[in-house]
């Protein structure tokens, strides 16, 4: 009888446990959140935490300390960005599914642990490196806003969004990325970029790198394209029938022929060396900016095409 007794009473104060969360604000949330605090007390019990499998959503709550998200070990969805966080140890949280902490002050994040994410969203921090090596069932990682100088994507054989601009990237190989369909890559310090093997691309925003050739001849998808701001001499869209913007602003370019792209509503190719241009087979046109070229006028502009930094040729 006595030993029964010693049982129950362990197995009562196991589950009545409180969750050790010093971060007021965090802990507010997380009281606040009925889905989570079950009981509606004014703490956390360890066996609330265990059993739930939802998300925190923690955006912008003036949080320091994420203390306390370890016992969360069930939990797949974390939105924890815009506060004030350093540090951030997910180590767990094996079941996650979804981690957004972008907007904080992390110099580094471990998600080697984190095997069942899909999505990352690590951007507006202070990290210098992040290895994704063990996250091969991403999606969607969003690492914009670092301080990036590498990025090893090899294994995120999945993906179908990057969002790396801003960094200090040197170098990017998307190769094994076949379903990429959206790379945003502009503000780096990339002199070269393969994207023959993402057939699947629909959106290349590569502008403002030292890029001096860019081969989108396999993108047929693409509806969107941004190069603005690189080392361009030549520029081949006419593979790429489906696109309906195309900025390739301050470049190099001499010539461009933009007769295969009749889709077009925004044309952008300001500051180049342009001599001539036709864009009479661009019907859908709304939008065209070509100043700062060698131009005298512009052949075939619609009539409700808005035209900035030339006159229409009669």
């Amino acid at each position: 009888m006595r030993l029964l007794f010693v049982f129950v009473f362990l197995s009562s104060v196991a589950f009545g446990q409180n969750v050790h969360i010093p971060d007021a604000n965090f802990k507010k949330c997380l009281v606040n959140d009925t889905l989570i605090n079950t009981n509606g007390d004014t703490e956390i019990q360890l066996s609330e935490a265990e059993s739930f499998s939802g998300e925190i959503a923690c955006f912008n709550k003036g949080i320091k300390d994420l203390t306390g998200i370890e016992s969360f070990t069930a939990l797949t969805r974390l939105s924890c960005g815009a506060n004030q966080l350093s540090t951030l140890d997910v180590s767990k949280n094996t079941a996650l599914t979804r981690l957004s902490c972008g907007a904080n002050q992390l110099s580094s994040l471990d998600v080697s642990k984190n095997i069942a994410l899909i999505k990352l969203y690590c951007w507006k921090n202070q990290l210098s490196s992040l290895d994704a090596s063990k996250n091969i069932a991403l999606t969607d990682l969003n690492c914009f806003n670092n301080q990036l100088t590498s990025l090893d994507v090899s294994k995120n054989t999945a993906l179908t969004e990057l969002h790396c601009y801003n960094n200090q990237l040197i170098t990017l190989d998307v190769s094994k990325n076949t379903a990429l369909s959206e790379l945003h890559c502009y503000n780096n310090q990339l002199s070269s970029l393969d994207v023959s093997k993402n057939i699947s691309l629909t959106k290349l925003y590569c502008g403002f790198n030292q890029l001096s050739s860019l081969d989108v001849s396999k993108n047929i998808a693409l509806t969107k394209l941004y190069c603005y701001n690189n080392q361009l001499i030549t520029l081949d869209v006419s593979k790429n029938t489906a696109l309906t913007r195309l900025s390739c602003g301050a470049n190099q370019l001499s010539t461009l022929d933009v007769s295969k792209n009749i889709a077009l509503t925004y044309l952008s190719c300001f500051n180049n060396q342009l001599t001539s241009l036709d864009v009479s087979k661009n019907t859908a046109l709304t939008t065209l900016s070509c100043s700062r070229n060698q131009l005298t006028c512009v052949t075939g502009v619609p009539d409700d095409c808005k035209l900035e930094g030339a006159e229409k040729c009669d």
